[in-house]
């Protein structure tokens, strides 16, 4: 009979040495929150790596202590589960800028208030910085496999293609090599409502009474939220779960209430979201995928980031992603394919869109247990 995973309580690393970013500065006094399950085993090569999405955090399969809910992956990660912690020691780190426990904007600086603004921009490179510093904290030299959906596939891609000795295999989830135009746009229409709100005050909104139960411009902060949301769902579950269907009510009210259920719908997500997440941190980590070009990176070639690594890699999409959508991924699988890396891909069907990966996909737990048990 499995039983339930083994876990640390929330440990936070303070890393020894500065960590130096792609901006040209170095960040002092990183700390780095993570949680494992599982053990280590005597080899120390059965350890994975689990990247979280942009507003991710570390606790894959345990409770949040913010929201009180299950952990975002609990149902890929476990005992006997696709990603397996009877057999496998599984890490997921809060990335380097977010509000979750790892230094970002909302942590002290040197002078011992928030950098707030001060904080240095950071890459997606920079975080993956961060968690080869943990992973050397740790004496794991190699990973089994690294694993991330969506910001988490791109953190796995660049520690595949500039840590190549650090993993045996990778496998990416409706992600993408690069942000193209209308990500850009999207994520840039989050930021300006964040900093539209005046409780964002230039970022330095931190301390005032105010805004002491939520932290600062939540109202921008929200309608960021509702604006992303909507890429990461379905035309097609959007009409299925909601279609023109109103709210409590009989008739529209010819006013700008939430009259459809839509509308209600968006709301809760943006309100909820401000009560476990900081508005700077999200201007940050937007920022962080918008700059990430996996072939910029390496002269401008897709197929040479993958030139000195030896993993191989499992590349998954969904029919209705619409944000990353499947050319994202056979991009990549071409790049690969023309770096001599061993690569597999699969499309998968599902209602959900972009969210899909986190959601109830049979097919998609096929896949991954079937990868990581090679």
């Amino acid at each position: 009979m499995a039983t339930a995973p083994i876990k640390t309580t929330t440990t936070v690393l303070d890393l020894p040495d500065p960590l130096s970013l792609d901006c040209g500065r170095s960040l002092e006094n990183v700390r780095i929150a993570y949680e494992t399950y599982g053990e280590l085993n005597a080899a120390r090569d059965n350890a994975i790596f689990i990247a979280h999405a942009l507003t991710g955090d570390h606790y894959v399969a345990s409770p949040n202590p913010i929201t009180g809910k299950p952990g975002w992956w609990l149902r890929m990660v476990g005992p006997g589960k696709p990603i397996d912690t009877d057999r496998f020691f599984v890490i997921c780190a809060n990335v380097l800028g977010s509000c979750m426990g790892s230094t970002g904007p909302a942590s002290s600086g040197p002078d011992g208030v928030p950098y707030a603004m001060d904080f240095p921009v950071i890459t997606i490179r920079d975080m993956v910085r961060g968690h080869v510093a943990l992973l050397d904290a740790l004496g794991i030299e190699r990973l089994h496999s690294v694993v991330g959906g969506s910001m988490g596939g791109m953190q796995a891609l660049s520690l595949a293609a500039n840590f190549p000795d650090r993993t045996a295999s990778a496998l990416i989830i409706a992600s993408t090599a690069r942000h193209s135009a209308q990500n850009i746009a999207f994520h840039e229409v989050g930021r300006q409502a964040i900093m539209a709100d005046p409780e964002w005050r230039e970022g330095n909104y931190y301390g005032h009474s105010e805004n002491a139960k939520k932290g600062g411009p939540e109202k921008g902060l929200a309608v960021a939220r509702m604006a992303a949301h909507i890429t990461y769902l379905s035309e097609t579950g959007l009409t299925e779960k909601f279609g023109r269907n109103l709210q409590d009510r009989a008739e529209k009210t010819f006013g700008f209430d939430a009259d459809f259920q839509v509308e209600s719908y968006l709301r809760h997500q943006g309100l909820s979201f401000t009560d476990r997440f900081d508005a700077n941190s999200y201007l940050y980590i937007t920022r962080a995928m918008d700059y990430f070009d996996l072939a910029e990176e390496h002269g401008g070639i897709l197929a040479s980031a993958f030139a000195q690594t030896d993993a191989r890699f499992c590349l998954i999409s969904f029919d209705t992603d619409w944000l990353y959508p499947t050319a994202e991924s056979r991009n990549i699988v071409h790049a690969l394919n023309a770096a001599g890396a061993p690569v597999s891909f699969v499309e998968l069907s599902a209602p959900f869109g972009h969210d899909s990966f986190l959601l109830d996909v049979p097919s998609l737990d096929r896949v991954i247990d079937g990868f990581l048990k090679q």
